[in-house]
């Protein structure tokens, strides 16, 4: 039987489809009847509205699966670990203990930027002064964070003296802050200084940052809080604030002064720090967030359904989990899908099937596509030529060999594709993409 709809109603949904004239009568699996008919009209290629929520047993409007970037889950699993080291470094706070800064390090779409943000929150919880903003490149980059980081530390001053102990402590750190801006050109909200009373600023980055950060933990070591700045994209930082802010670190940690740097960013950030300073690997303690463990990724699956009373059987559950690859945003997009496609409760394998299917094509439309049409024509024979060679660090002259050039020729598209984020080099001579499963695309697309 010819059928007129762009999509495959059995395949997606478990249907049964059968004719009557020019009605079609569409059934579940099972044979029940659907009180949905299509009329055909006089022509096929005519679609009526066919409402997806009638043949669901799931309300979408309470699917309780997160896709998206830095959305957090409704149930976070499996970063346990992460979650306690920072609780330690807020309980050494304080007790007036030195801790140490910290880094989760990851590719893309495993849940850096969620986790930085629940470190966030609990740091506020502990009354820290907080400031939060993403890093990235260029010239544009470059003046958004000298603005990000002067007007965060505005507001973090100003959310201070709603709490401070003593008005003499605001007044020191408004007037620092208000020095900071003006060295770096960047006009804040009015935190009632006297220009009399403003410190003369330098003009020199790494060293007012210096002052402006010894001036406000000064006066939080004496209530045992904190300075927090939380960087995300962190490996985008320019070089010259990058360096003030692992300068200004060291010298807080040498002053015993509680000022912590949560940074979270690609794989190649521990090195890019080095590189800036030779002793900023030693400095700070580095968390690969990667995968999760097969028992959080099956809770991750698990947990939010519960929330709306809903369970999965066993078999389904694993499945997605195999699925996913246990990566977090895989997991919501998959569970998303599940939602989307399950009848009912338990949900079951074959959903399971139906729903990796769309979550793939959901994924590879959105996820991996955006990525894609970052590269130019170049840029896709090299990224193809590493999914070839194949392996999760791949030798530039494999990749050099598979596209039958010298790899010295293939240097300035390497480098691009590390400037646009789509690969970093885990060591010299070899690369990885900074998405995972790329290559599975890639094969998708050249299938």
């Amino acid at each position: 039987m010819a059928r007129p709809w762009p999509f495959d109603v059995e395949e997606t949904w478990g249907l049964k489809v059968s004719s009557a004239g020019n009605l079609l009568v569409l059934l579940l699996s099972s044979g029940s009847l659907i009180a949905v008919l299509v009329s055909l009209s006089t022509s096929r290629n005519l679609l009526v509205a066919l409402d997806i929520a009638s043949i669901s047993g799931m309300d979408d409007a309470l699917n309780p699966y997160t896709p998206g970037s830095g959305i957090a889950p409704t149930v976070l699993t499996g970063r346990e670990r992460d979650l306690h080291a920072f609780d330690n470094l807020v309980k050494r706070v304080q007790n007036g203990l030195l801790g140490r800064p910290m880094l989760l390090v990851g590719l893309r779409g495993v849940g850096k930027t969620v986790l930085l943000n629940q470190l966030k929150r609990k740091a506020d919880q502990a009354d820290w002064l907080t400031i939060k903003f993403e890093a990235s490149q260029g010239a544009r980059g470059r003046e958004g964070a000298r603005r990000a980081l002067a007007q965060g530390l505005a507001k973090a001053s100003l959310r201070y003296r709603t709490k401070a102990k003593v008005s003499e402590g605001f007044h020191f750190i408004a007037a620092a802050v208000k020095s900071f801006s003006l060295s770096v050109g960047q006009s804040i909200i009015d935190l009632g200084v006297e220009v009399g009373d403003i410190p003369p600023a330098t003009g020199n980055l790494e060293l007012d940052l210096h002052d402006v950060i010894e001036a406000i933990t000064t006066t939080l070591l004496k209530e045992d809080k904190a300075l927090g700045i939380f960087i995300d994209e962190m490996q985008d930082l320019d070089e010259e604030l990058l360096e003030a802010l692992i300068s200004a670190q060291h010298e807080a940690g040498q002053l015993g002064l509680p000022f912590y740097i949560i940074g979270a960013g690609l794989p190649s950030l521990p090195g890019i720090l080095a590189e800036s300073r030779s002793y900023a690997e030693r400095m700070f303690e580095v968390h690969q967030i990667g995968r999760l463990e097969m028992y959080a990724a099956v809770a991750a699956f698990r947990e939010p359904a519960r929330t709306q009373n809903v369970e999965f059987d066993d078999e389904a559950v694993e499945y997605l989990a195999n699925v996913s690859g246990q990566y977090p945003y895989f997991i919501q997009e998959f569970g998303a899908q599940m939602w989307r496609t399950a009848r009912t409760s338990p949900m079951d394998s074959d959903a399971a099937r139906r729903a990796a299917r769309l979550g793939i094509e959901q994924l590879d439309r959105g996820f991996f596509q955006a990525r894609w049409d970052r590269a130019t024509p170049a840029e896709r024979d090299y990224l193809t030529a590493m999914a070839k060679v194949g392996g999760e660090e791949i030798s530039s002259k494999d990749i050099a060999d598979i596209l039958g050039k010298d790899t010295k020729k293939l240097g300035p598209v390497r480098a691009k594709l590390i400037s646009k984020g789509l690969i970093y080099a885990p060591e010299h001579g070899r690369v990885s993409y900074t998405v995972p499963n790329f290559d599975d695309f890639i094969a998708r697309q050249n299938g």
